[in-house]
């Protein structure tokens, strides 16, 4: 007679238990906000772009993780100095092939040169940056890096290697590898085209772990960017919006409806880079070579069923054009000029305004952005190697396409729920693949 009320007490226990395990493995109130439902009706899947499966995963490849283990040699061919140019980003580029270079050509890196760029209001260099230390602790192990030259060559400017006007697919061991054996001492700035075929896997295992695990912000400027993230609401989705009129003018596409304002900016950032015309300027714009405007954005967020109500940080440089029509339907835009301290912005360089919109990007909930720029590369891979999977670009060459065909309202955005569903499920430009390898889900 005893046992009648174990029945009852069992259920319970087995009930509340249950329940505990199904909260405890939901997923967190902060993820469901970034993946709120579609209200009824929707014809696109029920819930935004990042409700959808994926099929590829994208992770560093095995021979980076233990480019390490590869011994160096006991003697090098000499020393070389990496020269970076232009803003932030493209440096970053610069820095990671370069570190690459050196090991193949078994040199010891010094530490990098950035250029300074009046274009860029900039005057910041690598140290100003990034972490010194951290950099060269990184690096033990996949290339020797030195802060300062052997007294014998300290004073001594490095042979400069011009590897910017060679056409075709660049060799630096046949090009570059006879002066540093001559010289001892050279510096160069990496060639935009490079037979990396000849790579070794530990040089290529260098170059990612220079470009993804060894920089780090300095202490100083990463205490700045983690101000900024905390000011952001939460969640967070983080766009790169490119429509300066520097942008513009160089792409040489042609808009229509822009205000006079936009256009005279562009005409006179146009210099001799005039736009094309007639089935010239169609071919361009179908191959993907134009910017979105923020009212294309617009349109593109809202096939992807991105709520109005996100909270948005634009990652951007300063004159962005036509956001008018952006923020009027998305309106809780945040942006670094309006969250940080008036002073402390003026008083910043081009390359910490970009390192902050980095820092943010890549701790951001969802990353979008409307252009494959060398930021947009480094963000979507650092955020792949930190497994941050919700990273979407923009696809300017399917909205091209698409929009040419005359589509409009649902079946516009249906067709672009498509593209987008099918490019954020296999990963496309997640990360590059000179680090990452591909993995089927």
């Amino acid at each position: 007679m005893i046992a009648s009320p174990v029945k009852p007490l069992f259920l319970f226990v087995l009930t509340f238990s249950l329940l505990l395990v199904v909260i405890i493995l939901s997923p967190s109130p902060h993820f469901l906000q970034i993946l709120p439902p579609v209200p009824s009706g929707s014809s696109l899947g029920g819930s935004v772009i990042w409700g959808v499966k994926r099929t590829i995963e994208w992770r560093p490849c095995k021979w980076w993780l233990e480019g390490h283990l590869t011994p160096l040699p006991a003697q090098n061919n000499g020393y070389i100095r990496v020269d970076c140019y232009g803003g932030l980003n493209q440096m970053r580029r610069d820095l990671c092939d370069g570190v690459g270079i050196a090991r193949l050509l078994n040199a010891t890196l010094v530490l990098p040169k950035f250029e300074v760029a009046a274009y860029w209001n900039e005057s910041s260099g690598f140290a100003d940056v990034f972490d010194v230390d951290y950099f060269i602790q990184k690096m033990s192990g996949f290339i020797n890096v030195v802060k300062e030259l052997p007294k014998d060559i300290a004073s001594v400017e490095p042979f400069r290697v011009d590897c910017s006007k060679r056409k075709g697919q660049f060799d630096y061991i046949e090009s570059v590898l006879p002066s540093l054996l001559e010289h001892h001492y050279i510096s160069f700035t990496p060639a935009m085209s490079q037979r990396r075929d000849r790579y070794p896997q530990y040089a290529k295992a260098t170059l990612c772990q220079a470009c993804y695990s060894a920089l780090r912000l300095t202490s100083s400027l990463e205490k700045k960017a983690t101000g900024l993230l905390d000011a952001i609401p939460k969640p967070f989705l983080s766009l790169h919006l490119r429509f300066e009129p520097d942008m513009v003018a160089y792409s040489q596409c042609e808009y229509t409806s822009l205000s006079r304002s936009s256009v005279a900016a562009i005409e006179a950032a146009r210099v001799d880079r005039k736009p094309w015309t007639g089935e010239l300027a169609q071919i361009w714009r179908k191959r993907g070579k134009c910017p979105l405007t923020p009212n294309e954005t617009v349109l593109m967020l809202q096939s992807l069923n991105i709520p109005t109500n996100t909270n948005i940080y634009l990652a951007a440089g300063d004159g962005l054009m036509e956001m008018e029509g952006f923020t009027s339907v998305y309106t809780n835009v945040y942006t670094k000029s309006a969250l940080l301290n008036q002073e402390d912005f003026t008083r910043m360089h081009g390359n910490t305004k970009a390192a902050l919109d980095y820092y943010v990007s890549i701790n951001s909930d969802a990353y979008v952005a409307t252009y494959f720029g060398n930021m947009d590369k480094i963000v979507a891979a650092m955020r792949t190697y930190k497994q941050m999977h919700n990273t979407l670009f923009l696809n300017r060459k399917a909205f091209a396409e698409i929009t040419s065909q005359g589509l409009e309202g649902a079946e516009l955005k249906n067709a672009l729920w498509e593209v987008h569903k099918n490019d954020f499920a296999i990963g496309r430009g997640f990360a590059l693949p000179d680090c990452f390898c591909e993995f089927e889900l």
